[in-house]
């Protein structure tokens, strides 16, 4: 399934002028993501790769996200994937409340390409452990990215922006709904 962001009116940086995620599932409960950003790559601020690993605040800088929960609930999982290929993995039992580490939880082995005018990031999620995320249910899904620049600007893209400010935890950021059989 292929996917297209859209940026926030309230970004400042332009050097990402484009965001598209391809999704797979190769297998029910796996989620495989391949985030493409097309832009001003030399402008854009990309941490070195390191050995991975989980870690917290990635959001403060360039991080490609998503957001995983139940078509008919109020709980969801945040998953935050970074060019460095560290990662985190949350859990909400509603909006912005409950927040716990998920633990434990798979390394999602994050990689990334990149050339002068684009930067893909790849990671599977394996969701199948997770409280709440029954096999045989539909999804709501929201991907969404913060693209900072060297300069410091940022801008921040989502399938779908509520209004206001940036809030990608949002419910109308959870634009997406993935059936079961889709994840067959």
């Amino acid at each position: 399934m292929h996917l297209t962001l859209h940026r926030h009116g309230d970004s400042q940086g332009t050097a990402a002028t484009a965001i598209e995620v391809e999704l797979a599932w190769p297998e029910p409960a796996k989620l495989a993501l391949t985030y493409v950003v097309t832009g001003d790559v030399a402008a854009l601020e990309l941490p070195p790769p390191t050995a991975g690993g989980r870690t917290d605040d990635l959001w403060k800088h360039t991080c490609l996200e998503a957001f995983v929960g139940p078509a008919n609930g109020a709980g969801y999982h945040e998953f935050n994937l970074a060019p460095s290929t560290q990662w985190a993995a949350y859990g909400f039992s509603s909006y912005r409340e409950g927040m716990a580490p998920i633990q434990p939880f798979d390394d999602p082995s994050v990689s990334v390409e990149t050339t002068a005018d684009r930067f893909v990031q790849r990671a599977t999620l394996n969701l199948s452990d997770l409280p709440g995320l029954r096999p045989d249910a539909d999804w709501r899904l929201a991907l969404t990215a913060v693209i900072e620049q060297r300069d410091g600007l940022k801008s921040y893209w989502a399938l779908a922006h509520p209004a206001g400010r940036p809030d990608f935890h949002h419910a109308d950021s959870f634009f997406q709904v993935i059936t079961a059989a889709e994840r067959a």
